[in-house]
Order: C-alpha cells, then structure tokens, then sequence
C-alpha cells in the first residue's frame, strides 16, 4: 500500500509535469494558430496563472476539511479534461475561457499533489519530496520531447494537446486509488492558520518567488527566443524546453548532496550567481546551439534554489512548518505564474531578449538575499533536519534504496 502510494504521487507530479510539457513546448505554435504576438501569449499565460493562483489561495480551508486523496482524486481528470478544451479553443476569447477553467484545476491538483506527497513522506518517515519534484522534472521533460516529435511530425498544437490529454485522462482516474488518506488535523489547526507567520517566512517566500519567476520565464519563453529571435525550427525550437528539464532533474539529484558539502548560504549564492552567469550565455547567444547549452546550464544552476527554500521554510516558524511552506509555497508559484507574464509585456514594448534579462535580475536578487536569510547553525542538512524532528519509531531506510523502491 505504502509502495503504491508513493509511486501514484511521483507518476501524479510526472503526469501534472507532462500536460504543462506539451503545452509549452508548442507555445509557437499556439502563437501561430491564432495568429497572435508576444503580448497576447503574456495575456494567454496571465490568465491561467491569475485562475491558478485564485484556486491556490481558495483551497486552504477545502483542502482542511477534504483532504488532499479526495481532492486529486477530482483535480487531476479535471485537469485533463479541461486541457482539451485548451487544445479545441477556436478562437482568442474561448481560449482565455478554456484556459482559465485549465489553470484552477491545475492550481487545486498542484496544491493537492504536495500535500499528499507530504502524507507520503510522514509515512516513511524519511525525506522523499526532492524525488516527488523529480518526478515534475521527468514529465516536464517526456511532455517538451513529445512536443518537438509533433512538431517535426507535423501536427497542430490542437493535435498535440488532444492526444496528451486524452492519454492523461485515464491515467489520472487510476492514479486515484493510490493515494493516501490525510491525518486527522490536530486541535487548534484553524486557529492557527489565522495567525500571522513570522517575518522571516516571507523573506523566504520572496526570494522563492523571485526563484520561481526564473524558472518560468526560461520554461515558457524558450521556444519562442529560439525559434522568434534566432530562426530555430519549430522542432528544434521545442527541445529548448525539454533540454531545461533535464538540467533540472540531473541537477536536483545531486543537490542534497551539494547542499551538504557546501553548506545552504553558500549553495543558494552559487546558484544565484551561475543562473545569472548562465541565462547571460542564452540572451547573448549568436547561434541556436550556443542557447541550447545556455539553457542546459541554466537548469542546472537554478534547480536547486527552489527545494531549498521549501526545506528553509519548514525550519523558520517553529511547531508551525506545515503553515509556512504552504506560504513559501504560494508566494513561490506566484512568481512561476506571474512572472513569465512580464517578460511578455516587456517583451512587446523592447525585444524578447530584453524581457528575458529579468532572468538575470532575478538570479543576482536570490544571490544578494540569500545572505540575509536566517540559517540557524547546524541546519545545512535537509535530511538531518528531517530525521531529527520525526524521531522514527523503527530504523529509517538507508540511501542505497532506490527512488521507487520498498516501503520501510
């Protein structure tokens, strides 16, 4: 049981990661579809991000009383579901329709999905959320293929879509009879979540946010500098997308260790500073291979800025973890949802380059404030952290098992 819990949440993160893959990956061809330039792709990114966001914040109470197995077990078809009416929008105006009912179930199944991976986690007793992100990593990267394999084959972001969905779909209905059901909410909890977090959570959130935003921004905006600023093929312009990925899943399995060895302050300011370093490389980049290896590196520079200060926010409210990394956590998806929209607006007022030098801007920002985040002595190690404030009743898994492997 144990097992295939947590296999249905990775495959949930991988599916989740998939549909926003393809979508992505064949944004050019959206634009085509319709039509339509940079600023109203900012207002088609807006739209979902803005019904993310307000599905984000309303789920709190919900997701208290139902619980995150009966919310996915509805969000995630939901989201399948609505995606085909993504990829049958026949015009603008229904497009921004079908994708606003497309972002608040995304919003619910990503909330949803961290949750229970949280359930998932307490019950092994042993950290496995970096893994569940990895799972994001491998659909995102699966989903930004398929796109590229489309569009060389020819077919229409409408084709694309409809067939990723329409494989999702069953796919989400079963992952539903794997989840684990919620722990019972412990006396006080409402009252608590009315209390305000303690200042040094929002300086985490904001720094997330700032993270997130440069996540987003390489994620939706690649294949079009790719294929709009240097004359990449449609096809090749979609592996920029996928590529990223990659970098961020190799990246992420290495990160608790580079985190240990460098130590939280240190890994954050070299992230920082390489992202920076890194998206220089795509925005000054003469030629379509030199921006596909700016890409890479990117993703491998910044992958680690966002787990770590979701594992900060666990340890900045004491006896109140689970509240501040649902604010860490809001605050950060705002910037993956709103950020990428700027660099739109921008976008169509300079260049496409010129928007995506906020990417530089924000990785300094993570650099410069990670030096004033509160780091208590001793808690550069996520895993220790861990171990220390769940003192197991049984011996905990050593690292050798795999990332699927037994239940402990």
């Amino acid at each position: 049981m144990l097992r295939w819990a947590r296999l249905g949440t990775f495959l949930t993160f991988a599916l989740t990661g998939l549909l926003c893959g393809v979508w992505v990956a064949r944004m050019p061809a959206l634009a085509d579809k319709l039509h339509v330039g940079p600023g109203a792709i900012g207002m088609v990114l807006l739209v979902w991000g803005l019904a993310a966001l307000a599905a984000m914040q309303g789920l709190r109470g919900v997701i208290a009383r139902l619980g995150s197995r009966t919310m996915l077990r509805v969000s995630l078809p939901l989201s399948a579901a609505t995606a085909v009416l993504v990829a049958l929008a026949p015009s603008y105006g229904l497009l921004l329709a079908a994708l606003a009912a497309f972002g608040m179930a995304f919003g619910v199944t990503d909330v949803a999905m961290n949750a229970q991976a949280s359930v998932v986690e307490r019950a092994y007793r042993r950290p496995l959320m970096s893994g569940m992100h990895a799972g994001w990593c491998v659909g995102a990267m699966t989903g930004g293929a398929a796109g590229a394999l489309t569009a060389l084959a020819g077919l229409s972001f409408t084709q694309s879509l409809l067939g990723t969905a329409a494989l999702a779909l069953p796919a989400a209905l079963a992952l539903g009879r794997t989840y684990l059901p919620d722990s019972p909410a412990a006396p006080g909890a409402r009252s608590e979540r009315r209390q305000r977090l303690p200042m040094p959570v929002y300086l985490i959130g904001a720094l997330a946010f700032i993270a997130f935003m440069a996540e987003g921004a390489v994620a939706d905006w690649s294949g079009l500098l790719l294929h709009g600023e240097l004359g990449a093929p449609e096809w090749l312009a979609a592996l920029g997308y996928p590529l990223f990925e990659t970098a961020m899943l190799t990246g992420r399995l290495a990160g608790d260790r580079l985190r240990t060895h460098l130590g939280t302050r240190r890994l954050l300011v070299a992230a920082g500073l390489g992202t920076a370093a890194a998206a220089g490389v795509v925005l000054t980049a003469p030629t379509v291979p030199v921006a596909l290896a700016g890409f890479f590196v990117t993703g491998l520079a910044v992958c680690t800025i966002v787990p770590t200060m979701i594992s900060l926010a666990g340890t900045a409210a004491p006896g109140r973890s689970a509240a501040s990394v649902a604010q860490v956590g809001a605050m950060g998806y705002g910037g993956l949802l709103l950020g990428p929209v700027l660099i739109g607006f921008l976008a169509e007022a300079t260049s496409l380059r010129a928007g995506l030098g906020v990417v530089v801007v924000a990785a300094l920002l993570v650099a410069a404030g990670a030096r004033l985040l509160p780091i208590a002595a001793g808690t550069d190690l996520a895993s220790h952290e861990y171990l220390a404030d769940r003192a197991p009743e049984h011996p905990v898994p050593g690292p050798a098992e795999p990332a699927l492997g037994k239940a402990a």
